[in-house]
């Protein structure tokens, strides 16, 4: 049975990490065609500063789905004790940057 879990959670860590490459992918791709000008340094004040931002939020959320799967990969759970130690501090994480997500959620619309 664990060898199954183990096999099972290699084939979810693995989907998790071509969904980050996949976003990395698509944000790379809308950096290389941002207009020239604006590339150069010739666009308005800020936008060479507002393309890196943009790139880096989708590093980061690769990044993100890199974590899910190394923690997927390395979910031994009696190793670990239980799962609350990792559930605990991504829930601490993620209660933190809630209102934060929230608040972007509501200027998009």
């Amino acid at each position: 049975m664990e060898k199954l879990f183990e096999q099972i959670a290699g084939h979810i860590a693995l989907a998790l990490e071509g969904v980050a490459v996949l976003i990395i992918l698509m944000g790379a791709l809308l950096v290389l065609f941002q207009p020239p000008s604006f590339i150069r340094g010739r666009g308005p004040i800020g936008t060479r500063k507002l393309i890196w931002r943009n790139f880096g939020m989708w590093l980061l959320l690769a990044l993100e789905f890199e974590l899910g799967a190394d923690i997927v990969r390395t979910a031994h759970f009696a190793d670990l004790g239980g799962p609350w130690p990792t559930n605990y501090f991504l829930e601490r994480d993620v209660e933190k940057y809630e209102p934060h997500v929230e608040a972007a959620a509501a200027e998009a619309t």
